[in-house]
């Protein structure tokens, strides 16, 4: 019986130690054509091209480390050359080489851009507008990438799918953004190419809201049919295209504003890991990752109207120092805000039901301080509403990823407070001079053109820097053919 059950003990750990050497051999053999750039901190910017964020340019010495960090950055694209390919007897794939190519001097672009002084005039052309200003984190470099990006960024979208499940999202409720994004980019004339061998990502279009819409019964609340829907589709493109297989899913993206929009992704090891996941639930405690992954806002939009959404009172007018109404039972950290605050203080405004008389819109215009909390989920539609108010954002949440944060500079036209801190928000919010609170107020108006909905799109809009958004993790990766 010893010797039966040692003989099937060594069989056991003898096929314990085949899977584990499979396994690296097939990690191997993916990373060799990949090439990661994750050298800078996610939370400045997140690409191979080094951080947007402000340095000490008074110092030469702060130059000459950039200038440093450059030039480590391009050694690091030549860790593969021709021989190096030639040796491993595979063909050469010339057409994504060509896009490479196209992508390589984009990033030396950029570098070269992020040389000069942050937020220093710029010397581009552009007759629409020129970014400058403290609400960027580097204003030259931005204008820059923004430029390339409009001049060659490429998306193929899968035409696989029929509405409503794909190619269709809402546009009339709390998930806004991701209807409206499916709906302009199937209208899209500047960034969508039907060549996808020009292509620089590619555009998974299932919708997340509209599966669970249309698919998931609420009483027997079968989460299946979202993995179901998510897997065959990915099955199928990588079945008929070569695209999702050539790059391990690292060139592809996928977009959702419902608050199961990571779950979504959860089914395939690749949309996860690898793909670009476009989310407004940008929690990294639920591993979203900055580095690939990109934040985009929740707006909502209750009757789809876009027009004149953004207009504010001047500060004389704004008697209320800080408001906020919303559901009480939304999340813990609403449960700390209305513990400390609902109904002790004039001049901190909590409300779970507006009384009789009282409007939301006209709240925010005449308040100084918009609180946005965050509910179940970190994204709060109040943050978009308080900057088309013109309102402060008092931005109270945990392990948020804010939108576009590796171009804007939130420091410069909100107010972050931690949850420990609610106890004491009167005292911070007070504790800013009138001057800041002024400097923050404009530049929260100069940032409304990022967060505004435009049909059809204009430059700089919410649109476009969502695009932008998806660009630079294009930028973070180099595949090798």
């Amino acid at each position: 019986m010893r010797i039966y059950i040692r003989k099937h003990s060594n069989l056991i750990l003898l096929a314990v130690v085949a899977i584990a050497v499979a396994s690296a051999i097939v990690l191997s053999k993916v990373s060799k054509g990949l090439s990661w750039f994750y050298l800078a901190s996610p939370w400045t910017w997140t690409s191979s091209l080094g951080a947007f964020s402000s340095l000490p340019y008074s110092s030469h010495h702060a130059i000459d480390k950039r200038e440093q960090k450059a030039k480590e950055f391009v050694n690091l694209e030549r860790i593969f050359d021709d021989q190096s390919v030639m040796k491993r007897g595979k063909p050469r794939d010339q057409k994504l080489e060509k896009v490479e190519a196209s992508l390589a001097r984009a990033r030396a672009l950029i570098r070269e851009a992020m040389l000069k002084i942050p937020n220093s005039t710029s010397d581009l052309q552009d007759l629409d507008y020129v970014p400058e200003g403290n609400i960027y984190r580097n204003a030259h470099a931005f204008h820059r990438s923004y430029l390339l990006m409009e001049k060659m960024f490429k998306i193929f979208v899968y035409e696989e799918g029929e509405p409503p499940l794909f190619h269709y999202g809402t546009c009339k409720n709390i998930y806004s953004t991701e209807g409206l994004f499916f709906s302009m980019m199937e209208q899209d004339k500047k960034y969508r190419t039907w060549n996808p061998d020009t292509a620089h990502v590619y555009f998974l279009p299932f919708s997340v809201v509209m599966i669970l819409e249309h698919l998931f019964d609420p009483i027997i609340r079968d989460k299946a049919v979202m993995e179901r829907t998510v897997v065959d589709y990915v099955r199928i493109i990588s079945h008929k295209y070569p695209y999702w297989n050539r790059s391990v899913g690292v060139d592809h993206f996928m977009l959702s504003c419902h608050d199961w929009g990571p779950r979504a992704t959860w089914y395939v090891k690749e949309l996860y890991y690898n793909a670009i996941r476009v989310l407004c639930n940008a929690n990294t405690s639920e591993y979203f990752n900055p580095k690939k992954d990109a934040s985009f806002p929740e707006i909502n939009l209750v009757t789809g109207e876009i027009v004149n959404l953004a207009a504010g009172l001047p500060p004389s007018n704004r008697s209320v120092l800080a408001f906020f109404a919303g559901n009480l039972y939304h999340g813990k950290i609403r449960a700390v805000l209305f513990k400390h605050w609902k109904g002790r203080d004039k001049d901190v405004q909590i409300y779970e039901t507006l009384p009789e008389g009282l409007s939301y819109d006209d709240m925010m215009k005449k308040s100084k301080y918009c609180l946005c909390p965050s509910g179940h989920e970190v994204a709060s539609p109040r943050i978009v509403e308080a900057i088309y108010a013109e309102c402060v954002p008092v931005l109270i949440s945990q392990h948020y990823v804010l939108p576009f944060s590796d171009v804007l500079n939130w420091n410069s036209f909100s107010v972050q407070v931690a949850v420990s801190e609610i106890p004491n928000l009167k005292k911070i919010l007070m504790g800013i001079s009138e001057d800041q609170y002024l400097r923050m107020l404009e530049h929260a108006k100069q940032v409304q053109q990022h967060f505004v909905v435009n049909d059809p799109p204009k430059r700089y809009d919410v649109f476009n820097m969502i695009i932008h958004s998806i660009w630079l993790r294009r930028l973070n990766v180099r595949i090798y053919s």
